[in-house]
């Protein structure tokens, strides 16, 4: 009888999943995401080489078996610093965004199910937030603080929480006067409850999506805040400082620059094409599909 009553979710949930994987472009996208969080995790275990260990006689090493992205100014071995970057910047975007999230979102509950004066001063400071070029204001931020990725991370999420919190307020004013909500309120149910139980059910979906493409800005941001020297600091292996010092020697060493170049364009590539896939998947129309077969 447990096993029956799976049944539904089940098959819906791999219903959803088809549906999400439907264009080859999406399947690009989670290869990608899955491929780096996978050497992200396992990569700087299987590498035989410190990350900040100096070899200054095979500094500018082009590359070869022994070191398939070559070596840095300094000998360390370009390959094993961009996989622990590739753990450095994920972890900082995923902390990044969901500080994002869980502050945009409750912002824009608020205001959109409050209403009144609380939604006139909440959307003000988003409006304030929003008119802002978002890297300039980080870049001040970060300034102001100092240069450390700790504060490169607080710049990061006190710019980009005003879009959830917009995105969230418009889909909580789109449902809070439907049926089953007035409804609930006819029962004397609590705010609580009806934030939890009728509207944030309804607002998962497109912050979800916002989240996934959001992630590719911020690994973005931060790289480009440790390329100004305002992230993370010698000797850190992080693929924005590493473009940084590798600027010197465009000429005569392509790998230093490249290297982390083109894995910052894959990550973003990746969370991009996997976010649009998430869009399409949980658009309205795709999910009452999905409810229908």
């Amino acid at each position: 009888m447990t096993g029956t009553s799976r049944r539904p979710t089940d098959s819906r949930w791999r219903r959803w999943y088809a549906a999400l994987m439907a264009t080859r472009l999406t399947q690009l996208g989670a290869g990608i995401v899955v491929g780096l969080v996978a050497l992200a995790t396992f990569g700087p275990v299987l590498s035989p080489y410190d990350p900040t260990a100096q070899a200054l006689l095979h500094r500018l090493e082009a590359p070869s078996l022994a070191h398939p992205l070559g070596t840095d100014q300094l000998g360390r071995d370009v390959f094993t610093r961009l996989l622990y970057g590739a753990r450095l910047s994920l972890g900082i975007a995923l902390v990044v965004t969901t500080v994002r999230l869980v502050l945009g979102t409750i912002v824009g509950l608020v205001a959109g199910y409050v209403g009144g004066w609380v939604d006139e001063a909440l959307m003000r400071l988003v409006d304030t937030l929003l008119a802002f070029p978002g890297i300039v204001l980080a870049l001040v931020i970060a300034g102001i603080l100092g240069p450390s990725l700790t504060n490169v991370m607080v710049a990061l999420a006190v710019v980009g929480w005003a879009s959830y919190a917009r995105l969230v307020r418009s889909s909580v004013l789109s449902v809070r006067e439907r049926e089953f909500v007035t409804a609930s309120r006819l029962l004397g149910r609590s705010r609580a409850h009806v934030l939890g139980r009728h509207l944030v059910p309804n607002v998962v979906a497109p912050v979800v999506v916002l989240a996934t493409l959001d992630v590719g800005s911020v690994i973005l941001g931060t790289a480009g805040l440790s390329f100004l020297g305002l992230g993370a600091q010698p000797p850190t292996p992080e693929w924005g400082t590493m473009l940084a010092a590798g600027r010197d020697y465009l000429r005569t060493a392509w790998w230093l620059v490249n290297a982390p170049g083109v894995l910052i364009m894959l990550t973003v590539f990746g969370f991009n094409l996997l976010g649009d896939g998430l869009r399409d998947a949980l658009s309205p129309t795709q999910s009452a599909q999905i409810e229908q077969l």
